[in-house]
């Protein structure tokens, strides 16, 4: 029998919810937090860990977010490339032809998850990322960039086991959820669920791996993918679709190659501290190298300050960024900075624009009348920038899952441009490489009609030793084309300071 007092609910209370036909059962049990921290705690229980995620908040740029979460260990992964699916589960894999958003959607509704209060918000589901060029299986768009880097078009690892950092209670949850569907039989599967607590907690309570050492490297080589002078004329060429009356905007954007020379969460060890942002994360999992046969890890190391879909008790949250400004030295120099933003009329029309469209998108979900812009046009200060920011809202609609919110809003319109199809058509024919990660979503979405999304910037996806870091900036019809050219450089370098801090140490 199992051990009945060591973890919440006790197995009492857990039969009596099998009974009531919950099919997914959180058990767990809690620790003090106030000697570890979200990094020590990966570094313990994540370490070895071939697939793996940790997601962490600041709020507005300045305020620790709550909740971290941790995931190790995932039990199904989907993984698209076109439509092309691979699901592994466990030691099964199969691969068949369909569409990634209808095989999440299926896949997050065959359970009735109990709810137990106190708990945070996510205690298990699908952790992973959708890539910028998944888009295909939403609009018909040609394909003349080069695949160069192979990543999937979606990576979806769904977890059970799970440690969530409570910042405000100091408290760490230790999270095992118990599926009934694979395991029947309910003690059984509570058992299991306890033995497996016991194993995360002595995880946790484990010495701290090895650091690797390395000597202090010089500054990071950026090697750009495009040359400047083609980088500009794809800026002109844009110009000439807008003034043509093909597009209002179009968001162009270039990569560049490097070694970063050091571990992936080194990197992102400096980035959480050089770029804090409301949505920061480290992914890791296996993927092959175009051509090659076997598998290698892969990292995402990102911290995006934009969210790009939140579905929360039905309630849409959409909230676009568009118009930059560099932090002040001081206090007056920052609201000289918001004031000058504010009074741009290019930044501004640019905005509105973008709301526009989001709320377009919006409205293809929500209920009739919902939709909402719930604050126009505020000043979100980070540690190196503020953004003009907007928030807009509405009301899923009944007939749809939170998927289908994530799908009429993807990608991004301040990754694309508007008209979207047309933009990126255009990005399509200007951009020598497909984008992989960069431009597409940063995801995770629990078994109760819960989502939250940010939208793939700022961020460094790494493969074996190559690192690649890709940016851009939204093209209209004044654009300056050495001008555009420099945004691109300059949104970089949030990415390459962390590296070079990295590299420093």
């Amino acid at each position: 029998m199992p051990r009945t007092i060591s973890a919440t609910p006790d197995l009492k209370s857990f039969l009596a919810l099998v009974k009531k036909k919950h099919t997914l059962i959180p058990v767990y049990r809690t620790v003090t937090a106030d000697l570890e921290t979200p990094v020590s705690a990966f570094l313990r229980i994540a370490a070895e860990e071939p697939e793996a995620f940790l997601l962490e908040s600041v709020e507005g740029g300045e305020r620790i977010g709550r909740y971290t979460f941790i995931g190790i260990r995932p039990y199904r992964k989907l993984e698209s490339r076109g439509r092309s699916i691979t699901a592994i589960d466990g030691k099964k894999t199969r691969q068949y032809e369909g569409d990634i958003f209808h095989e999440l959607k299926s896949a997050l509704s065959e359970h009735k998850p109990a709810k137990l209060p106190g708990l945070p918000p996510f205690t298990a589901g699908a952790v992973g990322f959708f890539a910028y060029d998944v888009v295909r299986q939403i609009e018909r768009l040609p394909e003349s960039a080069k695949d160069e880097l192979g990543v999937p078009d979606a990576c979806l690892m769904f977890f059970d086991e799970v440690l969530a950092f409570d910042h405000v209670k100091k408290e760490i949850f230790l999270i095992i959820t118990a599926d009934l569907k694979r395991e029947p039989d309910a003690e059984r599967a509570y058992a299991k669920a306890v033995r497996r607590l016991d194993r995360l907690e002595k995880q946790l309570a484990g010495p701290l791996p090895a650091m690797k050492k390395h000597k202090p490297l010089g500054p990071l080589q950026l090697t750009p993918r495009t040359a400047k002078r083609d980088y500009m004329k794809a800026v002109a060429k844009v110009k000439d679709y807008v003034t043509a009356g093909d597009i209002f905007q179009c968001v162009l954007s270039q990569r560049f190659d490097c070694q970063p020379g050091v571990d992936p969460f080194e990197i992102y060890r400096s980035l959480r501290i050089v770029n804090p942002s409301p949505y920061m994360y480290f992914l890791r999992f296996p993927m092959k190298k175009p051509g090659s046969k076997t598998e290698t890890p892969a990292h995402i190391v990102g911290s995006s300050p934009e969210l790009l879909v939140r579905v929360h008790g039905g309630q849409i949250e959409y909230h676009p960024i568009a118009g930059t400004r560099p932090r002040g030295a001081d206090e007056a120099s920052d609201k000289q900075l918001e004031a000058d933003l504010l009074q741009d009329t290019k930044e501004t029309a640019e905005h509105v624009m973008l709301v526009d469209l989001g709320r377009n998108d919006l409205g293809r979900v929500s209920q009739f009348g919902s939709v909402e812009v719930k604050k126009l046009m505020f000043i979100e200060r980070y540690s190196h920038v503020m953004h003009l920011v907007s928030a807009l809202e509405g009301k899923l609609r009944p007939d749809l899952a939170p998927i289908d919110a994530f799908r009429s809003c993807f990608p991004a319109g301040t990754l694309s441009g508007a008209p979207k199809i047309r933009a990126m058509e255009i990005i399509e024919e200007l951009e020598p490489t497909r984008r992989g990660v960069y431009g597409g979503s940063i995801f995770y979405a629990d078994f109760s009609g819960n989502l939250d999304s940010c939208i793939a910037i700022r961020t460094l996806f790494m493969h074996g030793k190559d690192g690649y870091i890709q940016s851009g900036g939204g093209v209209v019809a004044d654009s300056v084309p050495q001008t555009e050219y420099e945004e691109t450089v300059n949104k970089s370098k949030a990415v390459v300071r962390a590296i070079e801090r990295a590299r420093s140490r």
